[in-house]
């Protein structure tokens, strides 16, 4: 009983998740990507281009690549402008002033010194150089009367000491504060012995052994950890560049101040041999570190040296950030984004957005939306055109029920009009159940079992619907439909913007049958010089065509021919296009182009269409464009057919071609006009062009 009361009284504490992936983060919502990514591959950008724009922008609620690049960049700028490099300079300069005014204080009330050498010490700090450097070297062997002044004094030559190695080894400046000469000796023990390491691993000639005794007698100074030695010279080499560069952008008269301030560092020059060797062997060892860079800092905060290569590796930082947030480099990937260094220079919630975008790009490869080609590059795959499609679909149906009050597209694949009837379900029956039947059905059968049941314990309890009970709802048939959609490829259509609406209206109606209508059979032809049959995949990628030539006549052909495979369906002919036709198939295969358009070209494509209506396809033009020509012909072409016009805006079109089909699945409709007359195309191409047509 004890020992479960303590487990209740257990005391827990909860931290941040740093262990993967944020079990409680929200699942990677794909739609908005994929939507946007199949909007670019359909105006002609490849999957691998429109998935990269996708994750340069970011999403409505999500920030992409340019976003946070545009925090590093002002994360950058804000370094260089809020600093100055004459931080040292400056504390040197307030040390020794210190120590002057004390000095001269105490010459001034130090009653018992000969005032033959208080007028000298007072012309010797008279006559000090403005050089805080030459000032400094000139007062390294003065007799200092005030203690006060003389610990100001060497207050500087502790703070260049700090400063020298805490360039090279971060943090050594607050460490050292106060250092004792037991202190100072550990420094120069330890570097005797890193360059002794250093100068063993460049002749290939150290050890592990080497290493790990190092580490143990000297591993204090290196709260970075490194477990092997190339480690240890990275993070050495990269602070060491850092201070190079901050040296690079100093001015010439800042640099010789500090050079000669160098030598005072902790009264040894030694330290400055040492640190100058370690820099030549880091050097040696990375070339590849950015040593010769420099920055303009132009602000008003001065930095210390260590404090200034702190700062100068955060711009490298940021520079690498940038350079990978690019993406612009062969084979980068986001896996390559250093989140650790995005964190420290941006915070949390950067790095949160980065691993956002990471999972991202990992689920569109992963989830099967995007597939890797035989050529090596990337592809939509079947499954993300479904999505796709049904996304446009849902815009589609959202569309028609806004403008016309047409019901929900959820329902267009059912299996017809219900009759009011039921019926016993039968295996592969897709008809709703009528439940009010069924459940009858099951209480009449329980009630009977009951009634001829004899005891009470034999009675059964409840209500259990069997398979016997099953009545479904009876439906109209439905008349198969053979589908052509001809949709025009010509560069107008790419000039005049309408190219990406025409692929989405081909990818809604073909998710629609697909999905909904599996019984019809739909072709997509596309008409520009010539025409040809295309898959949905081939027609969605398709680059804009920039040959001339409309070729309503090889379209109507193909379509012919797909009517004709399928003489039982009802035969659906829709055309979109903006054009007259200005090409025509000739007997030898060969394609004739003419513009404007010639009355040879236009006898062939009304003979074909003649055909079309032959075969009992209804027909229905949609003109895009408010050209008088255009619409003249298409006019006259659809009362030729017996169909109808449509003339949607661009954004109606996939709703438009839909509602079409969709109307003529349940029987022939009226049109804008009918009738086969031959007025209307000789008033625009003359007489004569009848023969062709007949």
């Amino acid at each position: 009983m004890a020992r479960a009361n303590r487990r209740l009284t257990h005391d827990s504490r909860y931290g941040r998740y740093v262990d993967g992936p944020d079990p409680l983060a929200p699942p990677v919502d794909l739609a908005e990507a994929l939507e946007a990514i199949g909007e670019d591959v359909m105006a002609g950008s490849s999957p691998e281009r429109a998935l990269s724009e996708f994750l340069r922008r970011g999403g409505a609620n999500q920030a992409g690549l340019d976003d946070l690049a545009r925090r590093v960049a002002e994360r950058r700028r804000e370094l260089a402008q809020k600093h100055n490099l004459d931080g040292t300079l400056h504390q040197i300069k307030e040390l020794l002033d210190k120590a002057v005014l004390a000095e001269r204080k105490q010459l001034a009330r130090d009653a018992s010194m000969d005032d033959g050498d208080r007028a000298l010490a007072e012309m010797q700090l008279d006559a000090l150089p403005p050089s805080p450097a030459a000032a400094v070297s000139e007062l390294s062997d003065y007799q200092w009367q005030s203690s006060e002044a003389r610990a100001e004094f060497e207050k500087i030559k502790d703070l260049l000491g700090r400063e020298m190695l805490d360039q090279r080894f971060a943090g050594m400046k607050k460490a050292l504060e106060n250092a004792t000469e037991a202190d100072r000796e550990a420094i120069n023990a330890m570097l005797a012995d890193l360059n002794e390491l250093l100068d063993a691993h460049k002749r290939g000639e150290d050890t592990p052994e080497q290493f790990d005794d190092f580490m143990a007698k000297h591993g204090e100074f290196f709260p970075e950890n490194p477990g092997t030695v190339d480690e240890l010279i990275d993070a050495l080499a990269g602070r060491a560049a850092a201070a190079q560069r901050m040296r690079n952008s100093m001015t010439q008269e800042q640099r010789d101040e500090l050079d000669a301030l160098a030598l005072q560092a902790f009264g040894s020059p030694e330290l400055m041999q040492s640190l100058a060797q370690l820099d030549d062997t880091l050097q040696s060892l990375r070339p590849g570190e950015n040593w010769s860079g420099s920055e303009r800092m132009s602000g008003e905060q001065g930095l210390g040296l260590g404090d200034g290569t702190g700062v100068f590796q955060d711009i490298a930082d940021l520079d690498e950030l940038s350079e990978q947030l690019s993406q612009s480099y062969n084979g980068s990937q986001l896996d390559d984004l250093d989140l650790d260094k995005l964190s420290r220079q941006l915070g949390d919630e950067a790095t949160v957005d980065a691993r956002a975008l990471q999972q991202l790009e990992k689920a569109l490869r992963d989830s099967g939306t995007l597939k890797r080609g035989t050529d090596g590059t990337l592809k939509l795959s079947p499954k993300a055109m479904r999505q796709l499609g049904k996304a446009l679909l849902r815009d589609v149906a959202d569309r028609m029920s806004g403008r016309q009050g047409n019901r929900d597209l959820r329902q267009a694949g059912a299996a017809g009009d219900r009759s009011g009837a039921t019926r016993e379900w039968a295996f592969g029956d897709t008809e709703p159940w009528d439940v009010t039947r069924t459940i009858t059905n099951a209480l009449t059968r329980t009630a009977g079992e009951r009634a001829g049941s004899t005891g009470s314990t034999a009675r059964p309890t409840g209500i259990r619907i069997e398979i016997g009970d099953v009545e479904v709802q009876e439906t109209e048939a439905r008349t198969q439909a053979c589908v052509a959609l001809l949709v025009d490829t010509s560069f107008s259509m790419a000039m005049d913007g309408r190219w990406v609406p025409m692929k989405r209206t081909a990818l809604a109606l073909h998710t629609l049958i697909t999905s909904r209508f599996r019984g019809d059979d739909l072709q997509l032809i596309g008409f520009g010089r010539h025409a040809e049959v295309m898959d949905i995949e081939h027609l969605t990628g398709l680059d804009a065509m920039w040959d001339k030539g409309t070729n309503l006549h090889h379209a109507l052909l193909l379509a012919n021919r797909h009517f004709r495979k399928h003489p039982n369906a009802q035969p659906v002919l829709l055309i979109v296009t903006d054009g007259e036709p200005t090409s025509h198939l000739e007997p030898n295969g060969e394609v004739y182009f003419s513009y404007p358009p010639d009355p040879v070209t236009v006898a062939y494509s009304v003979r074909e269409l003649d055909n079309s209506t032959r075969l009992g396809a209804q027909t229905t033009f949609f003109r895009l464009g408010d050209d008088p020509g255009l619409a003249r012909f298409i006019d006259s072409m659809a009362r030729r057919a017996g169909g109808t016009v449509v003339a949607p805006e661009l954004d109606d079109l996939g709703a438009a071609v839909v509602s079409s089909y969709l109307g003529s699945r349940r029987g022939p409709g009226g049109g804008s006009g009918s009738g086969g007359g031959t007025s209307g195309f000789d008033d625009m191409f003359g007489r004569g062009w009848g023969r062709w047509a007949g």
